[in-house]
């Protein structure tokens, strides 16, 4: 006998989701068609801001790194 469970839940999964990414598309569309006139420096912005917090982020996460490691009692030195 065949279980029916995972038969549904992945149908009701891929109707959940298939209708989740038509509105999200639908709306992103529709968004692009709203505002045309300033696209190119909104995206150099958000760009460089993420890209800002990204190497923020990686230079905090290196320190705290060495600041382990030191706390630990490695040898960090190079030969």
């Amino acid at each position: 006998m065949v279980d029916w469970f995972p038969i549904v839940a992945f149908a009701f999964k891929m109707l959940a989701l298939g209708t989740g990414m038509f509105f999200a598309i639908k709306w992103h569309y529709d968004q692009g068609k709203k505002g045309k006139e300033n696209e190119g420096a909104t995206v150099l912005l958000a760009g460089g801001k993420v890209a800002a917090v990204f190497v923020l982020s990686l230079l905090g996460l290196v320190l705290v790194t060495f600041a382990l490691a030191r706390m630990l009692g490695l040898d960090l030195t190079f030969p």
